[in-house]
């Protein structure tokens, strides 16, 4: 019988018990316990595992199988999308305000009015920006932030975090360039984490676990730049 993991601040970063380990219900939850350390989310983030908690709950360790991911290549721009890009009077910016970014993602929306974005994570997230290692693309307009995403880019690989729109297809432009970033600084793949009808109409799919593993073990460490601006 499968259990869960219990790790402790104290214990070596790099250290998370093997993803076979990970539960089938709820799916992929690998452990618990343990810091949102720079040190314990690039470790975690190198495996395959990503943190997803709710406010009063223990941080949370997650590996899920089957891994929804997005390839740059398989980006599906649909016509109003590809009109807005031209005539939205957008302008996509990397890194310009990633707490706004990580602000936005948190707020309280009218389909999930909570957030699991808490206070410690985003501390933890500005952390990793800070170090180099997080980014956010983010769609302006007029002054305004409008949408945006974030995530942490290992090697050719960004793992996605979270994204957010305050206006009709923001977010949708933010991708859109976060994709033209990829095929153009040599990124393999977008980790997506978990699938959702909305992704899956811009391209992203599952992939078996292990399948991501091997990925993961090809690029994350492939000396690429940080993601810039187009």
């Amino acid at each position: 019988m499968k259990t869960i993991t219990w790790l402790s601040p104290q214990d070596a970063p790099e250290w998370f018990p093997p993803l076979e380990q990970a539960l089938e219900e709820p799916s992929g939850l690998l452990a618990a316990g343990g810091d949102l350390s720079p040190a314990r989310l690039l470790a975690a983030y190198r495996r395959g595992i990503f943190p997803w908690y709710s406010p009063g709950q223990p941080v949370l360790w997650w590996s899920p199988d089957p891994r929804a991911v997005l390839f740059p290549e398989e980006f599906h721009c649909r016509r109003s999308l590809a009109k807005t890009l031209r005539n939205g009077g957008f302008t996509a910016c990397v890194d310009r305000d990633f707490a706004a970014v990580v602000d936005g993602c948190a707020a309280p929306r009218a389909a999930s009015p909570g957030t699991w974005i808490t206070s410690e994570m985003r501390a933890a997230y500005i952390k990793l920006h800070r170090l180099g290692y997080a980014h956010s693309i983010e769609a302006w307009r007029a002054g305004a932030l409008m949408g945006g995403l974030y995530g942490v880019q290992l090697g050719g690989v960004f793992f996605g975090e979270s994204m957010f729109s305050r206006e009709r297809d923001a977010s949708k432009v933010a991708l859109a360039h976060l994709v033209a970033l990829c095929r153009r600084n040599g990124l393999a793949v977008i980790d997506c984490q978990l699938p959702s009808r909305h992704l899956a109409t811009l391209g992203a799919r599952t992939i078996p676990r292990s399948q991501f593993q091997a990925l993961l073990r090809e690029q994350v460490s492939v000396p690429l730049p940080p993601l810039a601006a187009p």
